[in-house]
Order: structure tokens, then sequence, then C-alpha cells
């Protein structure tokens, strides 16, 4: 315990004595706090200004002959209440003019009640206008068809305004609620493994070629060293995820009346504490069985640059993970059979099961089963990466082969 101790306290100092750790953590807290300030920022600098509003964004519509143009221009303004609708008659050449010098910002030529041609001069990718002007021209087109069936126009206005009240509630979990910050966790347990991971190797394989750990390896015993390793690294880890969101937490509330309820930001720091909870028990189990394999494949390298290529095969193992979790998100559907399988495997159960808890409803027995096979993981892996630690850090020249690591095992 002693040796542990020691080990535990020598790495996590040279982490905090690491000028790249330390400066990662204040740009991201910087970064995050200019983010949370900026709502507040823009407000004290617009003070003075003009209301949002009265320069709302300028829409041309130009009806065809013979339509209605007080009827088309109602229509238009209700479906997109944030523009300035204008209608009447205007030459195309007049009309592209505007658009391009940004007078306005788009127009829609009918040429008839089921026909237009939609002109704007960036389309970007989130452009949702044609689908509303389509709703438009539905409605003007059914009113015009009942008024030449006998309906007045009074009647036919208050049949296609009619409002439709309807409830929902959900008996589990609002996938679209939770899916903020379920994708902002997998995506820091990907990023924290990636980065700390290849530390723990690179340290390893550095100490290794400096044949420092000849000396080390004689004087404590392997389980120690790798276990007080992998752990300054997930300590390490913490602490500056803790630092980091916690900086982002702090400016959040004293921004929060700059943020609307039920922003993606506002939904990212309403997360429930039971998900927490499970979010921070995945991470961490997650975290120390990658970072101990990272910690033994960097023991067998024999030099620091042969980190990226020995480390390849784990790395792929959780690109695949991490693809298969976020299609089975994106798609609505964390259930599929390949989460089911995942939500169990050690190495994809930290990403797969936090998913289907945030945005599932998982039965507490299997996510008991799944912590208890991180956990027995944690120990299993780490004590046979400690024994590849012991032998490894011994081998130089080429990289041994994993059949005569398994021997060595066996005689440790």
């Amino acid at each position: 315990m002693k040796q542990f101790t020691t080990i535990l306290r020598f790495e996590l100092e040279n982490y905090f004595k690491n000028k790249i750790f330390l400066g990662i953590t204040l740009i991201l807290v910087a970064l995050i706090a200019g983010i949370m300030f900026f709502p507040r920022l823009s407000a004290g600098f617009g003070k003075g200004a003009e209301p949002v509003g009265k320069d709302q964004p300028v829409m041309l519509v130009m009806p065809a002959e013979g339509m209605d143009a007080d009827a088309v221009r109602a229509a238009f303004a209700e479906a997109f209440p944030g523009y300035q609708v204008q209608t009447g008659e205007q030459d195309a050449d007049g009309m592209r003019t505007r658009i391009t010098s940004g007078q306005a910002e788009c127009a829609f030529v009918l040429e008839s009640l089921t026909s237009y041609t939609y002109y704007v001069n960036n389309l970007s990718m989130q452009d949702s206008k044609t689908s509303r002007a389509d709703e438009a021209m539905q409605k003007l087109y059914r009113m015009d068809a009942m008024m030449e069936s006998g309906i007045s126009a009074e009647t036919a206005g208050q049949i296609l305004a009619v409002g439709i009240e309807h409830r929902t509630e959900s008996l589990g979990k609002d996938q679209g609620e939770n899916f903020f910050y379920t994708y902002l966790m997998i995506v820091a347990l990907y990023m924290v493994i990636i980065l700390y991971g290849q530390m723990v190797a690179t340290n390893v394989a550095a100490e290794k070629s400096s044949r420092a750990m000849e000396l080390l390896i004689t004087s404590a015993e392997p389980v120690s060293m790798m276990f007080g390793k992998v752990m300054a690294s997930c300590l390490a880890g913490l602490l500056q995820l803790a630092v980091i969101f916690g900086s982002a937490c702090l400016c959040f509330n004293l921004n929060r009346a700059y943020f609307e309820d039920g922003s993606i930001i506002s939904s990212v720091f309403d997360m429930p504490l039971s998900l927490l909870v499970y979010m921070l028990v995945f991470f961490i189990l997650g975290f120390l069985i990658y970072a101990f394999l990272f910690g033994a494949i960097g023991s067998t390298a024999s030099k620091v640059e042969d980190i990226n290529t020995s480390s390849m095969p784990l790395t792929l193992l959780l690109v695949a993970a991490f693809m298969v979790v976020m299609f089975s998100m994106t798609g609505g559907s964390v259930d599929n059979p390949a989460m089911l399988v995942f939500s169990y495997l050690p190495f994809t159960s930290p990403i797969a099961m936090f998913a289907r808890i945030a945005m599932s409803t998982v039965p507490f027995y299997e996510t008991a089963l799944s912590i208890a096979v991180l956990v027995v993981s944690v120990f299993g892996i780490g004590v046979v990466a400690a024994k590849i630690y012991r032998v490894g850090v011994l081998l130089y020249g080429t990289p041994p082969r994993i059949t005569s690591i398994l021997k060595a095992i066996r005689r440790a």
C-alpha cells in the first residue's frame, strides 16, 4: 500500500507540473466562461439599440394575376411571423437585385395556388421555408375551393383555422430532452480515454526507453506501479473535468437569466442527479479499463514512436463502440440488438449502457449486471496489465509477440 501511495503521489505531481496539462485546462475554462458570458455581454452592448423585431427581415411574395394579394399576404405572414411580408408586382430583375443586395432575404413568386418558385441568395442546409410556404399555399387553395363551393370566406377561414389541442405524457424517458448531455458525456469519455490513455502509454514507454524502469521494477511491485500510474491519470482527468465543468456550471448559473428555458445549454445543466451519478460510475470504470490496457501496451513498446502503432487495435475498438452508440442515438433506437450486446461487454458498456439509461427505460438488474461486469473487469484487466507491465518493461528491441508475452505472464 505504501508503494502504491508513493507512486500515486509522484505521478500526480508530474501531471500538475505539466505545463500542457495546466494550459489546456485554463484555455478550456476561459473558453467556456466566454461562451457563458457572451449573452450577458451582448445584452450589455446592445443597450440603447432598437428593440428586437423592429428591423424584421423582408420577404417578397408576388401573387399570380387574379390572386387576392391581401389573402396571400395574410397567409404568408401567419406562416412566417418573424418576417416583414411584402406583396405586389415587381419585375424579376428588381426582385433578384433586392435579394442579392440584402434588401430582402428571399422571395416567393406564385404561378398558381399549387405552384411557386422560391428565390434566395445563399441556400442554407437548414432552410425550411419551402415546407412552411407549402402549408400556406395549401391553406389558400382550400379556402379558394371552399369559396367556389358556396362557403363564405368567413366560414372557410374558421374551418381552416380550427386549433387542435394535444398533450404528450411520456411514461419513460424523453430522448430529445436527454440527447444533448448524453452526447456530451460520451464525447467527453471518448476524448479523455484517448488523451489520458495515450499519456499513460507514453509515460511508460518513456520510462522504459530511459532504462529507469529496470531499477523501479526491482524496488516496487508491478501491481502497485501499474495501479498507481493508472489511478493517478484517472484522478488527474477527473480533477481536470471537475474544474472545467464546475466552472461551466458556475458561469451558467451566473448567467441563467440570459438563456432560454429548454435551450440546448439549459438542458445540459438541468441533468437529473441520478443520471449524473450513473455518468460518474460508468465514466470512472470505463476510463480505468482502457487506461490499464494502454499502460500494458506502453510497456511492450520499445520506443515512444511505436505507441500509436501498438495501440491502434484498442483505439479502433473504442471508435467502433463510439460510432455504434452515435448511430443508435441519432436513429432514435438505443435498444437495438447491437446496443444490447455492447451494454455487457466491458470495452463498450461504459458508453452503450449509459446511453440506454439516459435515453430509454432500462431495468435495474440490467444496469447492476453491467456495472458488476465492469468492476470485475477492471480488477481482472488491472492484474493482467500489471503482469504484462512486469514482463514488457524488461523486453527491448523489436516489439514482443503476443504469444511470447502470454508465456512470460504464465511464468510471472
